[in-house]
């Protein structure tokens, strides 16, 4: 299940009511599970077994920013290629290595 919603990824595009009402959402929609899946590989643990559940601690502030922030990168350059194209927003590396589990 995805710890972020369909609004709060539009209120990190800044998109209004009045932009192409539903126009793009099952588009966001995959772009916030692909997300959440590819951040949930990095980290080595997924967060809806860690977090969220009635008797577990709450998702952390952060990695709901971290699946936000990638959700709408995806989105907003999901054309783009060449100069200045990356994986993923720099801040999203920062909070990934933080909860990051190691296993050797």
């Amino acid at each position: 299940m995805a710890i972020v919603t369909l609004r709060q990824v539009k209120a990190q595009l800044s998109f209004s009511d009045d932009l192409g009402i539903g126009e793009d959402d099952d588009l966001i929609i995959r772009k916030i599970e692909a997300a959440q899946h590819h951040l949930e590989r990095l980290l080595g643990f997924r967060i809806d077994e860690t977090y969220g559940g009635s008797d577990q601690r709450e998702v952390p502030p952060d990695l709901i920013e971290a699946v936000c922030q990638l959700s709408a990168w995806w989105y907003e350059t999901r054309e783009a290629a060449g100069e200045g194209a990356r994986e993923m927003p720099f801040g999203v590396s920062r909070i990934v290595n933080e909860y990051r589990e190691f296993t050797f």
